[in-house]
């Protein structure tokens, strides 16, 4: 069946009525609950132990996590598996709307006792890199593959050493000189501080954004406004903390 115009017009008046009455029916739903409501977010584990965990008792909800890489989080939102989404890549899906959230900075890790070496030929410095031990995320070279590109132009030219499936166990091999590697900042400050790993060549880094993703639908919903709030509230805690 194929709508008339005034069929479409129809549409156009009433569609704004029915989720004005949706989103009244759901904060009617939350002002009446006897239970704090939970909320299904989705997200890298990595972000969430260092970023969200620490906040977990300010936010106004109760959390159910589930972490994975970026496809696989928006499949489970598309499902409506999830609430919400906290991910590095705009993957363009039906319905699914995305917010700029924060920006993460990535920077050359490698143990504390690394000696650093220094070449005014950028040719030069790039050969060196290579040679060094390097632990990796995948084997795609996820972040050493953007670092690469933005400062030499090309992707990298080396053997990687040790993939590793989770952020935290290369930082735990680089603190024991199993290599080096690159690394978001905000994983590094207890590192820093007990001298275990050092940041080299710090006017190397890169920087990845991150973003928050819900269904076009749910935009107004209280229960979306509630989860974007607190998590744009967790980001200031953070910044306070440092």
């Amino acid at each position: 069946m194929i709508p008339t115009e005034k069929g479409k017009e129809l549409y156009t008046q009433v569609v704004p009525l029915i989720e004005a009455l949706e989103e009244t029916t759901q904060k009617f739903k939350m002002e009446n609950s006897l239970t704090v409501p939970m909320v299904k977010i989705g997200t890298g584990y990595e972000y969430f132990r260092e970023n969200l965990a620490r906040n977990l008792n300010k936010f106004p909800f109760r959390v159910n996590a589930t972490f994975g890489v970026a496809s696989y989080i928006l499949e489970l939102l598309i499902e409506e598996k999830l609430d919400m989404i906290i991910t590095s890549q705009k993957i363009p899906a039906p319905g699914i709307e995305y917010i700029h959230y924060v920006q993460e900075e990535f920077v050359l890790v490698a143990p504390y006792h690394f000696e650093e070496h220094h070449y005014e030929d950028k040719e030069r410095f790039e050969a060196w890199l290579c040679s060094q031990d390097w632990l990796s995320y995948g084997s795609e070279l996820p972040i050493i593959r953007r670092f690469w590109r933005e400062y030499f132009k090309k992707r990298p030219q080396m053997q990687i050493k040790h993939v590793l499936p989770d952020l935290h166990s290369i930082l735990t091999a680089i603190e024991h000189g199993a290599g080096i590697s690159i690394l978001p900042n905000y994983m590094l400050e207890k590192s820093i501080h007990n001298h275990t790993v050092k940041i080299i060549y710090p006017e190397f880094r890169v920087t990845n954004e991150l973003y928050l993703a819900y269904h076009i639908k749910f935009r107004n919903y209280p229960t979306t406004i509630m989860i974007i709030d607190a998590l744009k509230e967790n980001l200031q805690n953070n910044i306070d903390t440092i």
